[in-house]
C-alpha cells in the first residue's frame, strides 16, 4: 500500500518527489470532540462506543461500523476536507506521487492515472467526472489544521505515528482493488456514501501491504455502507475494498492508520541488541566462539540450537526478574524524529524566568519527549560508556510528516537531542514522573549539575519554574 495514505514513511510504488510548504486555514466550526487529552480525543472519536470496550472487543480482533447521524458531527467531518478544497489546494503547488494520486480499479486491476509534475484543478475534476477516477490526497494534516490538531493528539494517545489520506471517488467507481495493510484504519466518511467490503484475513495483523486476487478473498464477511458522519474500523491485516455507490455523487473519506511496526516482534528487535550487549559483559559463556565452520553449513546443528535456546533462557530470566534493563531506543526515536510537532506553536519558546535553585519547575511537552539511554553519538574510546538523551519533537516541521523527506543535516540535529551523563538520569526520570519539583531535591551530587541541567531543559522550551 502506498506509504502516506497509510501511516509509512517509504512507498514501494510511488516515486518520491519534494514536499510542498503547507498552508493551513482556521476553521470557526467548533469541534464535537475534546481535546482536552489524548485520550479524551480518541473517546470521543469513538462515541458512543467507550474505549474500553473498544480495546477489549475490537482492537486487533474484528472491525466495528459506528453510525452516527448527529448533525453537528457531520457539518465537522465535512469542515475536515471536502471536494470543494481541491481548488484552493492545487494553486499551492501539489505534486503527482507526493502529493496526489489518481487511480481507478478496472477489473480488479489499479490503473495510474497520475501525469509528472505540478497538479492542475482543471486536469483533476475531468479525471473525477469524465474518467470516473479515485483522487487519493496524501497527508492533507500538512495543509488542514484541524487534521493536524487531531492527528498530533492521537500520536500523543498511541505513541506512535498516524498517518492520513483522504479518497474522493465518484458515482459507482472504485479506486483501489481488493487489498490488506499493514497498519490499524479508522475510516471518517466526510461526503457522500460509500459501500465497503470486508473479508477475513489470509494474514492475521499482517506486517506488510499486499493486494489480494478476488479468487482468494471468498465471501465478504461485511458489506457496510457508510453514511456522513460515520466512522468503520478495521484492524491491520483485514482485506478491503471500497466503492461509491448509484445515486452518490461522490464520496469523501478520510482514512486515519497507525501502529505500523509497533509489534512485540518489533520491540523484541529493538530491545534485544542491547540487552545481549549488555549480558555478554558480564557473561563470559556469551563472548565464548561459535563452532568452527558454522557459517559455512546450510544450517545450524542440534547442539547449536540447544546452546542458543539456552542463552535466550538464560536472557529471559534475568529480564524476568529484573535484574536487566529494556532499553527501547531505536522505535522512541524514529517516532520522535517523525511525528507532528504540536499544535500550539506559539508556545513553543522558553517561558518565564530562568529557573533558580530555590524554584519549583516542571516538563513541558511531556508528550513530545522521550528519554534514551545508549552510546554518545561521538564515540570515545570506552566502548561501554553511555549517556542519557533527551529527545523531542518540538522543531519537527509539519510539511515534512509520514513524508520521509527529512534532511539529513536536520535529521541529525533532531535525532542528537540533548545528551546528558548518565549520572542525570535518574533526576531526567523524577521530572518526567512527577508533576512538579524542587530544582534543590533533584537526585543529583551537586548544586551546579542541578541548575544545568534545568537550564538545559528551560532553553530547549522543555521545562518552566513555577
Amino acid at each position: 500500500m502506498p506509504k502516506r495514505g497509510k501511516a509509512k514513511r517509504r512507498s514501494s510504488e510511488e516515486e518520491q518527489l519534494p514536499s510542498k510548504q503547507s498552508r493551513e486555514e482556521p476553521s470557526d466550526l467548533p469541534s464535537p470532540l475534546s481535546f482536552q487529552s489524548p485520550a479524551d480525543l480518541f473517546s470521543s472519536l469513538l462515541q458512543p462506543l467507550d474505549s474500553e470496550t473498544f480495546f477489549r472487543e475490537f482492537w486487533e480482533k474484528k472491525p466495528i461500523h459506528l453510525q452516527r447521524s448527529d448533525p453537528s458531527l457531520v457539518s465537522y467531518y465535512k469542515s475536515l476536507f471536502q471536494l470543494s478544497d481541491l481548488q484552493a489546494l492545487c494553486s499551492q503547488g501539489l505534486q503527482y506521487y507526493t502529493d496526489v494520486n489518481v487511480v481507478r480499479c478496472i477489473k480488479g486491476q489499479k490503473k495510474d492515472l497520475n501525469q509528472e509534475g505540478r497538479v492542475k484543478h482543471s486536469v483533476l475534476n475531468k479525471n473525477l467526472v469524465q474518467n470516473k477516477a479515485t483522487i487519493q490526497f496524501h497527508q492533507p494534516q500538512r495543509f488542514k489544521d484541524e487534521l493536524w490538531r487531531i492527528q498530533e493528539k492521537l500520536e500523543c494517545f498511541f505513541g506512535t505515528l498516524v498517518g492520513s489520506n483522504v479518497y474522493i471517488t465518484p458515482e459507482e467507481s472504485q479506486g483501489l482493488p481488493p487489498h490488506y495493510d499493514d497498519v490499524e484504519v479508522f475510516i471518517l466518511q466526510l461526503e457522500g456514501q460509500k459501500n465497503w467490503r470486508l473479508y477475513s484475513p489470509t494474514v492475521p495483523l499482517a506486517a506488510e501491504y499486499c493486494v489480494e486476487p478476488e479468487d482468494r478473498i471468498g465471501s465478504p464477511t461485511h458489506d457496510i455502507t457508510l453514511k456522513e458522519g460515520d466512522l468503520l474500523y478495521f484492524p491491520r491485516g483485514t482485506i478491503h475494498q471500497a466503492s461509491t455507490p448509484a445515486g452518490v455523487h461522490h464520496s469523501t473519506h478520510l482514512t486515519l492508520s497507525t501502529y505500523q511496526r509497533m509489534s512485540w516482534g518489533d520491540l523484541l528487535s529493538d530491545v534485544t541488541p542491547s540487552m545481549l550487549g549488555e549480558r555478554s559483559r558480564t557473561d563470559v559463556s556469551l563472548r565464548e566462539g561459535v563452532p568452527p565452520g558454522l557459517l559455512l553449513g546450510c544450517s545450524a546443528d542440534e547442539n547449536t540450537c540447544k546452546r542458543l535456546a539456552a542463552h535466550l533462557r538464560c536472557l529471559a530470566d534475568v529480564l524476568e526478574t529484573g535484574k536487566q534493563d529494556v532499553r527501547c531506543t531505536h522505535l522512541k526515536r524514529d517516532f520522535i524524529m517523525n511525528r507532528l510537532p504540536p499544535h500550539s506553536q506559539q508556545l513553543i519558546q522558553p517561558m518565564g524566568r530562568i529557573p533558580a535553585l530555590e524554584d519549583e519547575v516542571c516538563l513541558r511537552f511531556k508528550d513530545h519527549m522521550v528519554i534514551t539511554v545508549e552510546p554518545p553519538q561521538q564515540r570515545t574510546d570506552d566502548v561501554t560508556e553511555q549517556v542519557v538523551f533527551v529527545l523531542h519533537s518540538l522543531k519537527n516541521q509539519r510539511e515534512n510528516h509520514m513524508m520521509g523527506e527529512d534532511d539529513e543535516e536536520e535529521e541529525q540535529e533532531i535525532s542528537r537531542g540533548l545528551q546528558f551523563p548518565l549520572s542525570h538520569l535518574q533526576a531526567l526520570m523524577q521530572l518526567k514522573q512527577e508533576d512538579r519539583v524542587s530544582v534543590g531535591q533533584l537526585q543529583l551530587s551537586s548544586q551546579e549539575d542541578k541548575l544545568s541541567l534545568v537550564l538545559a531543559l528551560w532553553s530547549e522550551s522543555l521545562l518552566e519554574a513555577l
